[in-house]
């Protein structure tokens, strides 16, 4: 469809009066906590663990079945004031699913080799003697301990075979902790995920 200038100023015009005259409700859209009698027989306070906004939720579980059956957002929160995204409210699903627990919830490290078709459970100790000696081997491999800098050999002690991202529902406890970690395996190559 081609506009010219002339429709597109009348289209303009249009919408500008229609905001100006109420015709549109530019408000934001929140979804709030439910008022009324609550599903639940006891609750708990928490934090939303999806995104780094730190939203504060109301997580409710029924006494007779030890499972969360209801979130909502807390109202008495200074971030989110009782509104929660459509990820926070689906947070009883990390737990449970129709009262049951989530069968596609890990409770167990899955490990596929390489060329499997197949993913093994295998136990915590096994996994993190694995990932210890993985990065063992890729530093050993791939660390740079000196550069040429200014016609001069400096110690620099970099590993450039590894790589560290950042996700946004670290807090920034965490992330200190994990740029410290990094940095004392001498990892250059640090991201976080919000600013890609």
């Amino acid at each position: 469809m081609a506009i010219t200038r002339r429709d597109f100023l009348k289209y303009s015009a249009a919408t500008g009066a229609g905001v100006l005259f109420g015709v549109f409700d530019l408000k934001p859209i929140v979804a709030y906590a439910l008022a009324g009698a609550p599903v639940w027989t006891s609750d708990t306070i928490s934090i939303c663990c999806f995104c780094g906004v730190g939203c504060g939720v109301i997580v409710g579980a029924k006494s007779t079945a030890p499972y969360v059956t209801y979130v909502q957002g807390d109202p008495d929160h200074p971030i989110n004031k009782g509104s929660l995204c459509s990820k926070g409210s689906s947070l009883a699903q990390l737990r449970t699913v129709d009262g049951a627990l989530n069968p596609k919830r890990l409770t167990q490290p899955m490990y596929r080799a390489a060329g499997a078709a197949t993913w093994e459970t295998k136990t915590w100790d096994w996994t993190l003697d694995t990932i210890v000696d993985r990065i063992r081997t890729t530093r050993a491999a791939h660390t740079v301990t000196e550069e040429l800098i200014d016609d001069v050999y400096t110690p620099v002690n970099r590993c450039t075979g590894i790589a560290n991202l950042g996700g946004a529902a670290l807090d920034n406890e965490e992330c200190y902790l994990l740029s410290k970690l990094m940095r004392s395996l001498g990892v250059v190559y640090l991201e976080h995920q919000a600013r890609i």
